[in-house]
C-alpha cells in the first residue's frame, strides 16, 4: 500500500509542478491585486508542504517508521484543505461570465485536464496514505 500512495503522490506531485510552472509563467508571483485569484502565499504553500509530505513518505517507506506515515498524512491533509481552496477560487473565477476580461489570472490558463487529473490523483493519494498509515496491506 505504501508503494501505490508513493507511485500517486509521484504522479500528483508531477501534475502539480506542470500546473505551478503554467502559473508562474503567466504571471502568477505578481499577482496581488485584489479580487478572486489564486495568490502566492497560498499555492507556495501547497507546493512546499506537498513535497516536505513527500519527502517524509519517502523516508517513511525505506524506514517503516509509524510515527513517519502520521505525520506525512497530517501535512497532507493540510495540503489537501490548501487544494480545495485553491480549486474553488479557479473553478469560481473560470465559471464567471465576463465578457471582456483584460485581468485574467495566471490560474486560468491551467490546462483543464491537467487540473482534473491531478484532483483525482491528489484524492487517491490521501486515501491511500490513510490506508498504509492504519496498517492496511502490511
Amino acid at each position: 500500500m505504501e508503494w501505490a500512495a508513493l507511485i500517486t503522490w509521484l504522479l500528483t506531485a508531477a501534475g502539480g509542478f506542470v500546473l505551478l510552472l503554467v502559473w508562474v509563467n503567466r504571471g502568477g508571483m505578481r499577482q496581488k491585486e485584489p479580487g478572486n485569484r489564486i495568490r502566492p502565499p497560498l499555492i507556495m504553500s501547497h507546493f512546499l508542504l506537498a513535497a516536505t509530505g513527500l519527502v517524509l513518505w519517502i523516508v517513511y517507506v525505506f524506514s517503516d517508521t509509524d510515527a513517519l506515515a502520521w505525520i506525512a498524512f497530517a501535512i497532507l491533509i493540510v495540503v489537501a484543505l490548501l487544494g480545495w481552496t485553491m480549486f474553488a477560487i479557479w473553478l469560481r473565477r473560470r465559471r464567471t461570465t465576463e465578457a471582456a476580461e483584460t485581468d485574467r489570472p495566471a490560474e486560468q490558463n491551467f490546462p483543464v485536464p491537467v487540473v482534473a487529473l491531478h484532483g483525482a490523483l491528489a484524492v487517491t493519494t490521501v486515501v491511500l496514505v490513510f490506508l498504509a498509515a492504519v496498517g492496511v496491506g502490511s
